[in-house]
């Protein structure tokens, strides 16, 4: 299941999208299920369809544009997936991650990943934004490693620490503007499964007993491999439902419910990753 990419394949979607940007992009940007329309805050855009990049997955998900938009937020260049990839939709975690690589080769130093996620801690709520401080790379332990096969010592060492793979300095500044700005920030543990079904109650009470305060579907790999080659990473999950742990609930959690209130918690999220840009753009960042 395992797909593996040379170092010019990268360099040839790199180069696609090289001749196309205006400017060159530091910060990296990867939208999760509801949260594209945090794109269109872009300035001076430039789109391009993941279909026209060579080697690009496609994005198969209700919620996810799959396009990359390339511009200005905040004072800083990005480069922002509006749609990203899944295991669950037939993709190996190679192919998840290529657009990762792909930002590194075009000189992309951090990355700020979101995600919906649902809630596991009993204290959270459905529209909560939570800071990751850590994940439980569920698929990655069960042998779906991204950095499975050959190591590319292009991109990085053999056997990456994953210690600090949430950069400190980065949940710092988050931590700071959400301060300034009087948004309510929650912080936690992601775990990853592969879904695409939910997760049943008594996989949600065993999640929650290993440590884990939010699931999804998405996230892990990607961060795996910026951490890999050397990238700073940033990761948020919007709350966009609390898990089901009692067999017998009325409570059914649904994609629409997801998407809906991804959508809600867009303004704030885009009023924080401002902030946490402009902090960068002024050199305050990791």
């Amino acid at each position: 299941m395992h797909t593996q990419f040379s170092v010019q394949e990268y360099d040839a979607a790199a180069a696609y999208i090289r001749a196309r940007m205006a400017q060159q992009p530091t910060v990296g940007l990867i939208l999760g299920s509801g949260l594209s329309p945090l794109a269109e805050s872009i300035e001076e855009a430039i789109r391009i369809p993941y279909a026209d990049i060579p080697h690009f997955p496609l994005s198969t998900v209700e919620g996810h544009a799959g396009q990359l938009v390339i511009g200005r937020l905040s004072g800083v260049q990005v480069c922002t997936m509006q749609g990203r990839f899944h295991f669950y939709e037939g993709y190996t975690p190679q192919q998840i991650t290529f657009p990762v690589r792909v930002m590194r080769r075009l000189g992309v130093q951090t990355l700020i990943v979101t995600n919906a996620a649902g809630g596991l801690n009993p204290a959270f709520g459905a529209g909560d934004l939570m800071l990751i401080v850590d994940h439980l790379n569920f698929v990655g332990m069960a042998g779906n490693h991204p950095l499975y096969g050959p190591n590319v010592g292009a991109f990085g060492a053999r056997f990456p620490s994953m210690t600090h793979a949430y950069a400190p300095a980065l949940r710092e500044r988050l931590l700071a503007t959400a301060a300034e700005l009087q948004i309510p920030v929650q912080q936690g543990v992601y775990a990853m499964v592969s879904g695409p079904s939910f997760e049943t109650p008594a996989e949600v009470r065993y999640l929650r007993n290993t440590g884990a305060d939010a699931v999804g579907m998405s996230t892990a790999p990607e961060v795996v491999v910026a951490c890999h080659a050397g990238m700073a990473v940033l990761g948020i999950s919007s709350i966009t439902n609390v898990c089901v742990d009692a067999v017998d609930s009325g409570a059914e959690t649904t994609h629409t419910e997801v998407l809906a209130t991804g959508r809600e918690i867009v303004p704030r999220l885009t009023r924080l990753l401002v902030g946490v840009l402009k902090k960068l753009g002024d050199g305050e960042g990791a």
